[in-house]
C-alpha cells in the first residue's frame, strides 16, 4: 500500500508499509531489530543522526471546560495542578529566550481550554512575531479548536506550525471525552491544510485503543500530511478517567514508533510525554526510529532535564539540534569514573 501526497506544495514519502505489515510488527511477528533497521534507514535518510530537542512552555494552566480523561487540567479532575490564566506576553517571551539560550531547536507554546478567543490572538500573535523576528526561533502553538479566520491571522503573523493531537481513534474517542468529538478534532486539522500552517499532531498510547485502531491512525496522520507527530505514552496523572489503560512496556513502545516511522517516513517522529516511564532503559533505542524528543518536562509532569537528555543523545551516538555555540554548555563534566569520584566508589576503603 502507497500514498504519497504534497504539503504545501512539497511532494512527501510514501509509506513504506502496509496496515498488514504494521500490524505484524506491533504484535511482535517482525522481530524487533528487523523493524528497528528498517525504520532507521528512513530516519537517517531524512534526519542523519540529529535529534531536534523542544522545551514546551505551558502558558496557560487549568480553567478548562474539556473533560479529556487523560488531562491533569480537564474539568472536575481535581488533580493538584495548579491553576493560572495567560502569562503576561514579557515572561512568555523571557522563557522564549531562556528556551534559545539551553538551546531548543523550537519554542512549543501551549495553552488550556477550548479555542483561542480574539482578545487572547490579539496578545498572543505579537509575541509569535516578537520570538520570530528578534530570536530567529522556530514558533509552535497548541492553543485547541480553529477556525479558518484565527488560523489565517496566525499564518499571518509567521506561525508555522500549529499542535493539534488527534489523540486517539474515532472509535476509541467517546470513550475519553463528551465535550467534543474526534471530528471536531479532524476538523481543524482540516483547517491547518487548507490554510498551509505546518500540522504537528499525534497520539496518546495506553488509553484503550486496539493495535489496528493505533495503525489506522498513523495512516490518518499520514492523509493530513502532518510535519510534525508526537507520541505520546500515557501517563497516569491524579484526577484522569481513562477505565481501559492499555499495558505499556518498553519494547511495545518501540515498537509503536517504528511503525509511525514507516508510515510517516519523511515527518518529524517525536518521543513525547512518559518516555521516561515507559521507555524506560530503552529510551535511547527510541532515537532510531524518532528524530525529536522533549526536555525539561511536559504540560504537567516533570521529565529529564536538558543536560540529562543531551547525555542520553549522544551517549547513543547521536547529535542534539542545538542551537550553535551552546553545545558546550552539556559537555560531561566530572565523570563517574573521574579522579575526584572513583575513590568514593570504593566497596571497601581502608579508614
Amino acid at each position: 500500500m502507497a500514498i504519497l501526497l504534497e504539503t504545501n506544495g512539497i511532494p512527501r514519502e510514501k509509506s513504506i508499509i502496509s496496515k498488514e505489515e504494521a500490524l505484524s510488527i506491533l504484535d511482535g511477528t517482525v522481530d524487533l531489530t528487523t523493524a528497528l533497521d528498517r525504520a532507521y534507514t528512513f530516519r537517517k535518510k531524512y534526519f542523519s543522526k540529529t535529534v531536534q530537542i523542544h522545551i514546551l512552555d505551558n502558558i496557560k494552566n487549568g480553567y478548562c471546560p474539556e473533560d479529556c480523561g487523560y488531562c491533569a487540567q480537564r474539568k472536575d479532575a481535581n488533580s493538584g495542578v495548579q491553576n493560572y490564566p495567560l502569562k503576561p506576553v514579557e515572561e512568555i517571551y523571557k522563557e522564549a529566550v531562556e528556551a534559545k539560550e539551553n538551546g531548543a531547536y523550537r519554542f512549543c507554546m501551549v495553552t488550556s481550554g477550548t479555542g483561542p478567543g480574539s482578545a487572547y490572538l490579539d496578545k498572543i500573535i505579537p509575541v509569535i512575531e516578537k520570538i520570530n523576528t528578534e530570536l530567529n526561533m522556530k514558533v509552535c502553538l497548541s492553543a485547541g479548536f480553529l477556525d479558518e479566520e484565527k488560523a489565517l491571522r496566525l499564518k499571518n503573523a509567521g506561525l508555522d506550525r500549529y499542535n493539534h493531537n488527534i489523540n486517539t481513534s474515532e472509535g476509541n474517542y467517546s470513550n475519553i471525552c463528551s465535550t467534543h468529538g474526534y471530528g471536531d478534532r479532524l476538523e481543524t486539522l482540516e483547517i491547518l491544510k487548507t490554510t498551509g500552517i505546518g500540522i504537528c499532531s499525534g497520539l496518546i498510547v495506553g488509553m484503550g485503543e486496539s493495535f489496528e485502531e493505533m495503525i489506522d491512525l498513523a495512516f490518518e496522520l499520514k492523509r493530513l500530511g502532518a510535519q510534525s507527530i508526537p507520541v505520546n505514552f500515557f501517563i497516569p496523572v491524579a484526577g484522569h478517567a481513562i477505565k481501559n489503560l492499555n499495558q505499556l512496556n518498553p519494547e511495545l513502545c518501540i515498537r509503536i514508533l517504528c511503525v509511525f516511522r514507516l508510515v510517516n517516513p519523511d515527518a518529524e517522529i517525536r518521543i513525547g510525554a512518559g518516555r521516561e516511564g515507559h521507555l524506560r532503559g530503552l529510551q535511547s533505542m527510541g532515537l532510531y526510529p524518532a528524530n525529536s524528543l522533549f526536555a525539561s518536562g511536559y504540560l504537567n509532569v516533570k521529565g529529564s532535564e536538558m543536560h540529562e537528555t543531551v547525555k542520553m543523545i549522544r551517549d547513543a551516538g547521536f547529535e542534539p539540534e542545538l542551537e550553535s555555540g551552546k553545545l558546550s554548555d552539556y559537555e560531561e563534566e566530572n565523570h563517574l569514573y573521574s579522579e575526584e569520584n572513583i575513590k568514593n566508589l570504593y566497596k571497601y576503603r581502608a579508614e
